[in-house]
């Protein structure tokens, strides 16, 4: 998928919402679009963000399942804690 920014051209990844990537996490302060009911993440693919749990600059497809200090969490809602 191509979008148009003005002149410039900008690639967007279209991402599963489960997959473990900074893009998909809830620290995770960068530009997105998520469609919670499809449970997709849409970004572009150079985008930036801030990993609020280690407070460093990130790119949205970081892998993060090799990162030690990373506290991945899904940012869909936490159905078990709303059924309690």
């Amino acid at each position: 998928m191509w979008v148009f920014i003005g002149d410039k051209m900008a690639e967007k990844l279209i991402l599963p919402a489960e997959v473990k990537v900074c893009a998909t996490c809830t620290y995770w302060d960068g530009e997105r679009q998520v469609d919670a009911e499809m449970k997709l993440v849409v970004v572009a693919d150079d985008c930036t963000g801030e990993c609020l749990v280690q407070a460093a600059r990130k790119p949205g497809v970081t892998d993060v399942r090799s990162e030690c200090d990373c506290m991945w969490e899904d940012l869909g809602p936490d159905d078990e804690a709303a059924a309690k």
